[in-house]
């Protein structure tokens, strides 16, 4: 397998151009296909609620349409991104397309009940996990440099802008037939594996047949990567913890803007602004900022802009109006995605090759796992305390332990030495590495082998 991620630290020369990551033809074609299966993931979660709704009137169950995309990467998100691992990262994807598309074929049929609609969805997303790993691993033998930083910002942005692109068509097209939404996004799927198909280069397996063993050992192995080793722990905090407050004002939304407008806007309009306003700062974050500056810049950047994404929201403490709280999580947005790519570019140059799928993972389970307790939690606490009080206590507790992480950093020659690593473990032949164990780098027996040099990546 040949080595794609360099070995070396991002450089002190100017960023990476846009021009320069999509001159890279197999990346423009998973950037495409990724972005039109995005955009109709959203079309048809607007599509499906509304259909569910449509049957049973029940909110309940229109929520438990919504909801049942999530359970796949709760209940074993980080065992189907192993399957990644497994096989070729662009079969992977074209099968996981193909599988999806044919499954929303299957949702479309007119007047078919919500049990079975339910039921379909839950089985379309399972393709969820193992395609968005295998994206997610492939991209590093596409990019390297600062253009994978770049190109790991775009994909982001893209990711967000689909959202919001894919509710506001999703929403208008449901709202006329469901059913042609939900053709729509089967559509998307299909284009997204042609295109995957016909512009990625095949490329092997990471994990040849000899060094499986069973897949929940491989699973723990994705654990043991992230973390046992103190630069991949210190990400995992870091990333997790970025989650853990910029998700609050979007999943408080409705509520707070019925209960803290003041008749300036109209409370939907408030929802909608809130609901929106991390995504859109998220995008204009990503491309800004990995436009705009440097790889030594941006690296210098990362732990400022981390402890800033929280302490952006702190303000709320004194009850502004919808507005200007949609205002304050747009620039939490932006933080976020200032700091998240270049975290993301050194965690891929720091982890074997072998790991990137089950990597990622534990990692996007994480995500979904601590974005949704942020809610719940949240939630909780606002049925007996003012929303803004909620929120700015809770994001002031998220500046504390942003300022702990970044304390806590690991310096750079721990780093450095985790990207060696790596870059060892990466350049030695399959065939001697052998069956992969807990916590280990190329399958070597010493248990300090890599340890405490490494770096993770989230999206």
């Amino acid at each position: 397998m040949e080595a794609t991620v360099p070995d070396e630290r991002p450089s002190t020369e100017g960023p990476a151009t846009f021009r320069e990551v999509f001159a890279q033809r197999e990346f423009r074609a998973v950037f495409v296909a990724g972005a039109l299966s995005w955009v109709g993931d959203y079309v048809a979660k607007a599509a499906v609620t509304l259909l569910v709704f449509q049957q049973t009137r029940s909110v309940a169950l229109s929520a438990a349409a919504f909801a049942v995309s999530f359970l796949p990467w709760l209940l074993g998100g980080p065992v189907l991104a192993a399957l990644a691992e497994r096989y070729a990262y662009r079969r992977v994807m074209v099968a996981c397309d193909l599988i999806r598309m044919a499954l929303m074929l299957l949702i479309a049929i007119p007047a078919l009940p919500y049990q079975a609609v339910l039921l379909l969805i839950f089985a379309a997303t399972l393709a969820n996990p193992p395609s968005q790993a295998a994206k997610s691993a492939l991209i590093p033998q596409l990019l390297t440099g600062d253009r994978l930083v770049v190109g790991l910002s775009l994909n982001s942005s893209v990711g967000q802008a689909a959202q919001v692109v894919g509710y506001v068509f999703g929403a208008a097209v449901a709202a006329i037939d469901p059913e042609v939404a939900l053709l729509f996004n089967a559509a998307t799927f299909g284009l997204s594996a042609l295109l995957v198909r016909l512009g990625v280069r095949h490329r092997p397996a990471v994990m040849n047949p000899a060094q499986r063993s069973h897949l929940l050992r491989e699973t723990r192995q994705g654990f043991g990567i992230v973390f046992r080793t103190p630069v991949l722990r210190a990400i995992a905090v870091l990333v997790f913890s970025a989650m853990l407050f910029s998700i609050v004002p979007e999943g408080l939304a409705a509520a707070w803007a019925n209960d803290e407008s003041r008749g300036a806007v109209s409370a939907g309009t408030a929802q909608a602004a809130i609901m929106v306003a991390n995504p859109v700062g998220f995008i204009l974050g990503g491309l800004l900022v990995s436009r705009l500056f440097g790889p030594a810049r941006r690296l210098k950047l990362m732990r400022p802009l981390a402890v800033l994404a929280p302490l952006l929201l702190v303000p709320v403490l004194l009850d502004p109006p919808p507005l200007v709280v949609a205002l304050l999580a747009a620039l939490c947005g932006f933080a976020v995605a200032g700091m998240l790519p270049m975290a993301n570019g050194l965690f891929v140059q720091a982890l074997p090759n072998g790991f990137r799928a089950r990597a990622f993972g534990v990692m996007a389970t994480g995500v979904q796992v601590i974005q949704g307790l942020a809610v719940l939690v949240t939630g909780v606490l606002a049925e007996r305390f003012p929303i803004p009080v909620v929120v700015g206590l809770w994001s002031a507790a998220g500046v504390v332990l942003m300022a702990v992480a970044t304390l806590r950093w690991p310096d750079r020659q721990t780093v450095d030495d985790a990207i060696a690593a790596a870059s060892a473990a990466n350049a030695a032949p399959p065939a001697a590495n052998g069956p992969v164990s807990d916590g280990t780098v190329g399958g070597t027996s010493d248990p300090h082998a890599g340890d405490g040099h490494r770096r993770h990546a989230v999206t």
